[in-house]
């Protein structure tokens, strides 16, 4: 069956091949204050940094997932309060989290169809970070980075925080546009769910230590101590970032990747503009997703998409939330193969 669900998605083919060698190599008991492990932070850190054309005076930190982040981030890093940019579920969460640690935040909701109007915000003095949900699993809509752009030169003194939680390593991102970027491996970095990562600039481990937050089990400036000799505050998924390690090294970088994606997404585009029974969710190009595409219809219409699909031995992704019921999901992650994706769109052709 192959699975075209935005996550946990596919993950690599080369992956049992991996995990093979993790443990022939001993990585699944090797100890995280080790200088095998110490190593190995390293090494990702530098692939990492190379592949996906991270600026190289950041710092990455692990998590157990990309969620775990926005409680980090809203006790760590908000000194006062955060505005929330979003569209949907995921982004509406983070807005939740951040708001049961400080009540002052607040939030403009875009619609699906609408892109960011940077020139009409007014965000106050007293939001010292502003968070965008960048791509939206749960609708499949994006923020570009143009608008992020605009959004940094119009509050240069205001902290940035990006979700690419879809997007990480399957669009090219400019990540000196902003001061904190976080993900999961189980989407475009094409690996078994269960860790998170966290991207800082210089800027935002400044604030870190202004704020001056401690004692928490995730205290970032606890992760931060550890991370500067590349050891975690916590016992780590060793294999999963051993798993990344592996995954980054036998990857193009990431303009590679971009082209590809964006060359599957208009194909798919396409295939469902040219039919009478398909729908794209997001009817705007501006603000639809270039990893994740969503597909509307009516509800017994969607069922039974999804039952041919699996017959033809295909596993689309459900909606999401109260978009459930009337819509599914086709993830465009690296992970899939060219043979795989002309599989799809032949099915989708011909339904």
């Amino acid at each position: 069956m192959i699975t075209f669900s935005p996550g946990p998605s596919k993950v690599y083919d080369k992956v049992a091949e991996y995990l093979q060698d993790a443990f022939n190599q001993g990585i699944l008991s090797a100890n995280h204050r080790s200088a095998t492990f110490m190593n190995l932070y390293q090494e990702t850190e530098t692939l990492i940094k190379e592949k996906l054309h991270v600026p190289e005076d950041y710092k990455l930190l692990f998590t157990s997932s990309a969620t775990e982040n926005w409680e980090i981030l809203a006790q760590s890093i908000v000194e006062r309060a955060s505005f929330h940019i979003y569209s949907g579920s995921f982004g509406k969460k983070w807005l939740s989290f951040a708001s049961h640690l400080n009540p002052e935040t607040e939030s403009l909701k875009l619609d699906t169809e609408t892109e960011l109007d940077v020139a009409s915000l007014d965000i106050d003095e007293k939001f010292d970070l502003i968070a965008i949900t960048q791509n939206e699993t749960s609708n499949a809509t994006e923020v570009s980075n143009e608008l992020i752009a605009e959004l940094g030169q119009k509050y240069p003194s205001k902290m940035i925080a990006v979700d690419t939680t879809s997007s990480m390593a399957g669009i090219e991102l400019d990540f000196s546009l902003a001061d904190i970027w976080y993900a999961s491996v189980q989407k475009c970095f094409g690996l078994p769910a269960g860790l998170g990562l966290l991207i800082l600039s210089p800027k935002a481990i400044e604030k870190c230590h202004r704020k001056g937050e401690v004692g928490r089990y995730n205290s970032l400036s606890f992760m931060l101590e550890n991370a500067s000799n590349y050891q975690t505050h916590y016992t780590p998924n060793v294999l999963g970032i051993y798993l990344l390690k592996r995954s980054l090294e036998d990857r193009p970088e990431i303009q590679e990747t971009d082209q590809l994606l964006r060359a599957r997404m208009r194909q798919l585009e396409n295939t469902i503009a040219q039919s009478e029974k398909l729908m794209m969710l997001v009817q705007n190009p501006k603000t639809r997703s270039k990893t994740v595409m969503g597909i509307s219809g009516k509800e017994e219409f969607i069922k039974e998409i999804k039952a041919a699909a699996e017959k033809a031995g295909m596993q689309m992704g459900s909606g999401y939330g109260p978009l459930k019921p009337t819509s599914f999901r086709i993830a465009n992650f690296p992970a899939i193969s060219d043979d795989e994706f002309d599989k799809l769109i032949k099915f989708l052709k011909e339904y």
